[in-house]
């Protein structure tokens, strides 16, 4: 009877862990793709002029970012914390579930852009708090139709970066064991967001936009850097999380589903 008992709470705890964990993922993958269409200046946001670098003569180098590169370094955290507890088999799936509701927003998205206004919709927001023309019906579809032209870009980058993740941290996983779980985590991150910054970009804004190169390379760069250097900064918040994680699940029932995830025995 104990035996039964055991095993009903490991079973209970893993999954209202993973239902966590997912819904954190789900939830802050999803708000970066529909934000990501807004690209912000870094250097005014801090009350800086922008750097204006260059290199080779034409790529200029400003703090310019996709808004959701800001919250992007929570999914791969996250993601490292799954891998961790429920091993590649976890992660995949969350990541195709994620991948199967994103583009199902973006078709919803691409559906209500079509509909006609409503007159007084458009009346009573125009014109603008400075008196100026303004079309609410036309900058609500540009916003958002921007986002349905990089759901591929969006889509083939994400599920890139989460696969180039999962299996670089289990290789190192077989290096380190148990141990130096900041080496896996950044190890990952270093290569899979290097893929994910610059896929993203490449097809949304060059071959599906109006981008050129110089600005695709120059914003790949900065998105890089930054979600690289987040990710190294907010490793603390992963030891915070394996820690808290494991005093909800005790030692034994933690030990036991990180060895099954390094031995890909999970039932996920």
């Amino acid at each position: 009877m104990e035996k039964i008992t055991s095993e009903k709470e490991y079973q209970s705890k893993k999954t209202n862990l993973f239902i966590i964990l997912s819904g954190i993922f789900l939830t802050n993958a999803i708000l970066a793709e529909i934000i990501g269409v807004k690209i912000f200046s870094g250097e005014r946001t801090l009350g800086w002029e922008p750097a204006g670098w260059t290199f080779f003569g034409e790529y200029v180098l400003d703090f310019n970012l996709t808004a959701g590169a800001v919250i992007w370094p929570i999914v791969f955290i996250t993601t490292d914390i799954i891998n961790e507890y429920y091993g590649k088999k976890g992660v995949r799936k969350i990541s195709f579930v994620t991948a199967f509701f994103i583009a199902y927003i973006f078709i919803i998205i691409a559906s209500v852009t079509n509909l006609p206004p409503a007159p007084f919709w458009l009346e009573v927001n125009s014109p603008d708090s400075e008196g100026r023309p303004f079309d609410i019906d036309y900058a609500f579809n540009v916003i958002f139709r921007q986002g349905l032209g990089i759901i591929l870009g969006s889509l083939t980058a994400f599920l890139l970066g989460q696969l180039i993740d999962v299996f670089v941290f289990q290789k190192l996983r077989k290096i380190t064991g148990p141990k130096m779980i900041w080496l896996r985590a950044t190890g990952s991150t270093l290569v899979s967001q290097f893929f994910d910054s610059f896929v993203v970009l490449g097809i949304a804004f060059y071959m599906f936009g109006n981008w050129s190169w110089a600005q695709v390379v120059s914003v790949g760069i900065i998105n890089y850097i930054y979600k690289f250097g987040v990710a190294i900064l907010l490793t603390p918040l992963l030891y915070v999380g394996h820690y808290l994680i494991d005093r909800y699940l005790g030692k034994e029932i933690a030990e036991k589903m990180t060895k099954e995830a390094s031995e890909d025995t999970s039932f996920l």
